[in-house]
């Protein structure tokens, strides 16, 4: 396989952790966490850049590694969910009410994809199509985590 295919494939998989046999999407949301520790410590402006260098490039592997493993948005195919937990928590505190919320949400609203998530799945194609849901599923969840971090006293 040459190196191209498998920095792809190793990328996709969220560093392998997509290829666990049982619920890969929440397996593979697991680097993601990492990720928004590296941006939480980053000014938000740079962190929200960051996030959005993140989402293309998330959609350009994505759509790469559909033709790798030759099928349309197998569940292997994990880096939308980092990028989409990357939606989620940018801006928000690092602490653990923001991270276990927001982890819980976005798998709970990934996992639903309530209107419109539903429908640009399946209306847009390629690493576009395999991102994008996630990235609305990480809107959904970052709105949600700010109300709930309202409601609850400090």
């Amino acid at each position: 396989m040459p190196f191209k295919r498998k920095a792809v494939v190793f990328l996709a998989t969220g560093f392998g952790f997509g290829c666990v046999p049982v619920i890969p999407g929440t397996f593979g949301t697991l680097p993601g966490l990492p990720v928004c520790y590296l941006l939480a410590q980053l000014p938000v402006a740079v962190a929200a850049l960051s996030v959005v260098i993140l989402i293309a490039a998330a959609m350009w592997i994505a759509g790469a590694a559909e033709e790798a493993f030759q099928q349309k948005d197998p569940g292997k195919i994990v880096i939308d969910e980092i990028a989409g937990l990357a939606v989620a928590l940018l801006g928000l505190p690092f602490d653990l009410f923001h991270v276990v919320t927001g982890f819980v949400a976005f798998r709970l609203i990934d996992a639903w994809k309530p209107f419109p998530l539903r429908l640009m799945e399946k209306r847009l194609s390629g690493g576009v199509g395999v991102v994008m849901d996630d990235v609305g599923a990480g809107i959904y969840t970052h709105i949600l985590v700010r109300l709930l971090a309202l409601m609850l006293p400090s």
